[in-house]
């Protein structure tokens, strides 16, 4: 409201004050996050057990005077640090976002004279001189407010913007936090929608409540992504039985055979054939692909932990405002005093209700910001062709405490000596304003009820006739008649109840948090579909303990009047109590919790920043039913994972074997370093591509989420991966057999042998796309890339006789056709007697992934 003409002028702080309080207390803006350096990135990926492997037997083979396959296996040292590198030098930059969000310009009083500065630069106690369009630098405590309302969707996630009121008309009593009407202060990076207003800076940068939510996600630590903590544990464990056996080699090898740089070789040799270290090489190309495909249903996945913990997600935590609805103010009904109703979707506008609808526009601002103001803007554009162009607005009431209403008096140039007088406002206002008799209240209450079950927010709406220029003190001079009710609502998004009831059927509770008040959360909540018996207030949470909130959560799916820092309260209780929980948001508000979450989740298109970079995933198109896309990928993903670890702890048993056979029995040494390193680094991960392809289970989505703390390979997996390997050994060991008893020269012999391995690996390919079904319906399903590596490895194994380099390289002798006829015999036996006994894994393996208990 105006300032009193005898107050005295606003003169603010002195440049010199100014100075000092920046120096003092620093610029108005977040400090920057501690980030990794290169150099530590670097030195955390030569740490790894495989690398020091490669790069040993590297040297070995440089002091041996063996330059090509020194060279070789330094070139896969060098690929495995700079894919790695890469991975992990993505860093957050939540706090930059955040910092760019809060420095807008600002215009001030300093000295007695207004001045515009950058946001960064104001300090406490500046005066900010604030209009309607801006957006607010600082938290400050308004002195004067002349019909002002704030945007503070940032903060609370409401669209609906909030009434502000002067210090002095506020008190102490009122609770100063973002969200709610009439209060005293506006907070940095709120935007002013309507009104102007002089505040004085109480808040800068981290001080802020914009700030405390940047510090809160400054120290938050984001989940560890849970499968490569397991993979990087049994590498370490395999690492350790492998490090035992190679010493023991070194040891007999140089003991028995002489020659002790040939021991080390052979020694790393077996290390490498018992470390399986492909698997967080195929793990990380999984999450590559698996982001790729996710991106394809329009949805970034920044964080690869998401993407593993997408299919065990057991509550999806999401926002209201713009995520379940579109963010965007609608009428959704006019109302008559008589009862009659019009649905704006229902068609033409009835002519009974045109005054209704050209009186609340009048009221409402020409130029709006308000989103209320613009949804009757857009709705008159529909059915009012004519609108108010050929009126001019000559006199306005802005908004009071006591008096919720807006009144504007136009002047229309059909009738001359008159004035059009619209308002509109809290019905209980307009109605008082109207003059309106105890029955018609009632009536009026009843109805005011009705709508706001239905989750709308009602305005009344009134007009009046004025024969002169010579206006009243207040609105409640002019003889109002009472003309109806106007219903606006956020409208939920088309596709959010089949979302959320795929989510139901996939085993994944929904729960709506919300700032907006219970009456409309509820019944949002049953409009999408979710469980809205029960709700809990921010108040009430506030008054629960941490054990008495986690019994609550159990029931409870809607929560209303929640704070930011309540939101990551809730989070926090419910991974407490064992839930994965995926967190969906847009507002800065939201950001905490989202990182918070196992699996936070953001709306790419109306999302601020804040909440994109603090998120794991980020929907492209802020379409909810893309939630349930990426959980129906996410749990394909994890299937498929399943299948390729499975086959490389597989192949690791023939592996290990073949390089311990001749050292336990004085055969010749087949296997060395660079056949391991081609194996593990190359033919197995290129074999895995197709376990990454193959379509999805057709029980995926109507499982149970996946229990997390369920190993990656449990004991069916391990002993089906056993089985495989195994018989794989004992068959190529035959074949070597075989070719002894034919007298083969080596090199031929460890040409026919590698060309035995790789052949069985491909039968366990076909064996492995599907624990739930035969080879031959999987072979009905189709996958692209199985073509594409068979291609590929009859391409290697042919170069590899055929070309003398590769030749010489793997020191391979040639093969003849019926050495190539033993090989794949050995490998159609493989198929053969895997598939007859795969039925008797198949309840053990779970149909491919273990299932959550209901």
């Amino acid at each position: 409201m105006p300032t009193d003409a005898a107050s005295p002028p606003l003169v603010g702080l002195s440049e010199l004050d100014a100075d000092a309080r920046l120096k003092a207390e620093g610029f108005n803006e977040l400090p920057r996050p501690d980030r990794r350096t290169l150099l530590r990135i670097v030195l955390e990926v030569l740490r790894e057990p495989m690398l020091a492997l490669l790069l040993g037997g590297g040297v070995i083979y440089l002091a041996l005077g063996d330059f090509k396959e020194a060279i070789i296996l330094l070139v896969f040292a060098s690929l495995s640090v700079i894919i790695t590198v890469v991975q992990e030098s993505r860093t957050e930059r939540v706090l930059e976002a955040l910092r760019d969000l809060t420095s807008p310009r600002a215009l001030v009083i300093r000295g007695g004279e207004r001045k515009r500065i950058a946001g960064r630069e104001v300090v406490r106690g500046d005066l900010l001189v604030l209009a309607e369009g801006d957006r607010v630098a600082a938290d400050a405590v308004l002195l004067e407010a002349d019909d002002i309302q704030a945007d503070e969707s940032l903060l609370t996630g409401e669209s609906l913007p909030v009434r502000k009121i002067a210090r002095d008309e506020a008190g102490e009593l009122i609770a100063r936090r973002p969200g709610g009407d009439d209060q005293p202060v506006v907070y940095s990076g709120s935007l002013m929608v309507r009104g102007s207003g002089i505040a004085e800076v109480i808040a800068t940068g981290a001080r802020s409540e914009i700030g405390k939510i940047g510090q809160a996600l400054g120290t938050m630590q984001t989940e560890p992504p849970r499968l490569q903590t397991q993979t990087r544990k049994l590498v370490r464990v395999f690492g350790l039985i492998g490090g035992a056996f190679s010493i023991l080699v070194v040891m007999l090898y140089g003991t028995l055979r002489g020659g002790w740089l040939d021991a080390v070789l052979a020694g790393i040799t077996v290390g490498m054939s018992m470390l399986p270290e492909e698997f967080p090489v195929v793990l990380t190309v999984f999450m590559a692909m698996g982001a790729w495909r996710i991106s394809q249903a329009r949805v970034l996945t920044r964080r690869a932990a998401a993407i593993e913990a997408l299919g065990s997600a057991t509550v999806l935590c999401t926002d209201k405002t713009g995520t379940l609805t579109e963010n965007r103010m609608s009428v959704a009904e006019l109302r008559l005093p008589t009862g009659d109703v019009f649905h704006p979707r229902a068609g033409d506008l009835p002519p009974t209700f045109r005054d209704l609808l050209d009186t609340a526009l009048l009221a409402a601002a020409p130029d709006p910001f308000d989103p209320m103001d613009r949804a009757l803007h857009r709705l008159a554009g529909e059915h009012l062709p004519d609108g108010a162009d050929a009126r001019s607005l000559v006199h306005s009431y802005g908004l009071r405490r006591d008096l919720l209403a807006i009144t504007q008096v136009w002047r229309d140039p059909d009738d001359l000596d008159n004035y059009v007088v619209a308002a509109k406002g809290a019905p209980e206002a307009i109605a008082r304003m109207s003059g309106l008799g105890d029955a018609d209240l009632r009536l009026l209450s009843r109805t005011i009820d009705t709508m706001a079950a239905d989750g709308l927010r009602v305005l009344g709406v009134a007009r009046a006739s004025h024969p002169s220029d010579d206006w009243p003190e207040t609105p409640l001079g002019f003889g109002f008649a009472f003309l109806g009710l106007v219903g606006l609502a956020d409208p939920l998004r088309e596709a959010v109840p089949a979302a959320v009831a795929d989510c139901r059927t996939a085993g994944i509770r929904v729960v709506m948090i919300t700032g907006d008040y219970p009456v409309t959360a509820r019944a949002i909540a049953r409009e999408a579909g979710i469980e809205a018996e029960t709700s809990i207030t921010g108040d009430e949470i506030g008054r629960l303990d941490d054990a008495t909130l986690a019994q609550r959560l159990k029931t409870t799916t809607v929560f209303a009047r929640i704070m930011p820092e309540q939101k990551l309260r809730i989070v926090e209780a419910l991974k407490a109590d064992g839930e994965v929980v995926a967190m969906t948001g847009d507002g800065v508000n939201d950001a905490p919790s989202l990182k918070a979450a196992h699996i936070g989740i953001a709306m790419g298109g109306r999302g601020t920043d804040v909440a994109r970079e603090a998120s794991a995933i980020v929907l492209l198109d802020d379409d909810f039913a893309s939630i349930v896309k990426a959980i129906r990928l996410g749990r394909r993903i994890y299937d498929n994972l399943v299948k390729a670890m499975g086959f490389i702890f597989a192949v690791h048993v023939p592996i290990a074997g073949l390089a311990l056979l001749p050292l336990l029995f004085g055969l010749p040494i087949l296997l060395g370093p660079i056949h391991i390193a081609f194996l593990e680094m190359i033919i197995d991960p290129v074999c895995s591509i197709v376990f990454e392809a193959e379509t999805a289970e057709d029980d995926v989505m109507r499982r149970k989420p996946r229990d997390p703390e369920q190993p990656l390979f449990g004991r069916a997996l391990i002993g089906w991966g056993l089985v495989q390997g195994l018989l794989v050994f004992a068959l190529v060991a035959g074949v070597f057999v075989i070719g002894q008893s034919r007298a083969m020269p080596e090199t031929e012999l460890r040409a026919l042998t590698f060309f035995a391995l790789v052949l069985s690996f491909v039968c366990l390919i076909f064996v492995n796309r599907s624990f739930s079904t035969s080879i031959l319906a999987a072979l009905r399903r189709p996958n692209p890339m199985l073509l594409v590596v068979l291609i590929i490895v009859a391409g290697v194994l042919g170069l590899s006789l055929a070309w003398p380099c590769l030749r010489e390289l793997f020191k391979f002798g040639p093969l003849h056709g019926d050495d190539l006829a033993l090989t794949a015999l050995a490998a159609l036996l493989v198929l053969i007697v895997l598939e007859l006994i795969k039925p008797l894994w198949r309840s053990g393996l779970g149909g491919v992934s273990p299932q959550r208990a209901a």
